[in-house]
């Protein structure tokens, strides 16, 4: 069977103008797991997931608390793994049970972590939006197409460290969950490894994860159904197909912003330009509709 990267938005927990209650994340999650369900019986599968919402949430808990007590961001990210990844299992495990498949299919969380470079320029220019979004400007916070938001450093993935357990419990029939958020950051220092402060985009890490798994497919499932040209203008033009020439070049134009669609095409690029046969941005709603061909928009070579 091929390998599917199924890359999940932070919308498939928390939609938005929702408050983000438990409630809220476990029914939004059902739309697209049950998809995956469904497709685990024709392709080997690993989720990966946004924590945007849930690290932010995180991050507003600590502040006016004592300097003491505070968590490291990289340990905001691995309680959101573990958070996340329950969260998908539980969802799961009944969607499964649903089909009759669940004694066939088994699934597990894997704890991710990933290597940074430490003089990633992106420590020094943040654009990582995080948490949730504000009609009104906060200090500290930039404008973003969802309103103002917390920005922090997003470095470029460079290796994910438990590619080879990954691979392994895909040949043992698993559906695997990984690089929640994006994956802890790490930086090596000397044989220790090291968390440092920032947040990887989670597309960038399922494309690197991708290639080191040698995955087939990679779809990233997001709020829109196609990328856009000239997006939530009067001549708006939704692409259902895009070459990585013409990517390339409109990436180049600006026509895909740093802070939403920017890393999911240099991700898909990433993704076919180091082993992928093809890769997919569709919504949440279409991901089998879009494997099927009709939905989404298709990039390749």
């Amino acid at each position: 069977m091929k390998t599917l990267i199924v890359a999940l938005g932070g919308n498939a927990l928390i939609r938005f103008g929702e408050e983000g209650t438990t409630e809220e994340q476990f029914r939004n999650l059902r739309t697209p797991i049950k998809q995956i369900a469904e497709l685990s019986k024709e392709y080997n599968i690993i989720i990966t997931h946004g924590n945007g919402p849930q690290v932010g949430n995180l991050l507003l808990q600590q502040e006016g608390t004592s300097e003491v007590i505070k968590r490291h961001l990289g340990i905001l990210v691995a309680e959101t793994q573990g958070q996340i990844g329950y969260m998908i299992e539980s969802t799961l495990d009944e969607e499964l049970m649903h089909l009759n498949i669940d004694v066939e299919k088994l699934f597990l969380t894997v704890l991710t972590y990933v290597q940074v470079d430490p003089e990633d320029p992106a420590f020094k220019h943040p654009t990582k939006p995080i948490g949730p979004a504000y009609s009104e400007p906060r200090s500290g916070f930039v404008k973003t197409p969802k309103g103002w938001r917390r920005v922090v450093p997003s470095p470029k993935p460079i290796k994910i460290y438990q590619w080879r357990e990954i691979k392994k419990l895909m040949q043992e029939n698993f559906i695997v969950i990984a690089c929640g958020g994006g994956g802890i950051p790490v930086i090596k220092e000397g044989k220790r490894l090291q968390g440092v402060e920032a947040v990887i985009d989670k597309d960038l890490a399922s494309a690197k994860l991708g290639e080191q798994v040698e995955a087939d497919i990679l779809l990233i499932a997001t709020d829109v159904e196609y990328v856009a040209l000239n997006y939530k203008k009067s001549n708006q033009r939704n692409l259902h197909k895009l070459s990585i020439s013409e990517a390339k070049k409109y990436l180049k134009e600006g026509q895909f912003p740093a802070g939403s669609m920017g890393p999911k095409i240099e991700a898909v690029i990433s993704f076919i330009e180091s082993c992928g046969e093809r890769a997919i941005i569709t919504s949440i709603e279409n991901i089998k509709t879009a494997l099927e061909g009709k939905a989404g928009t298709h990039i390749y070579k």
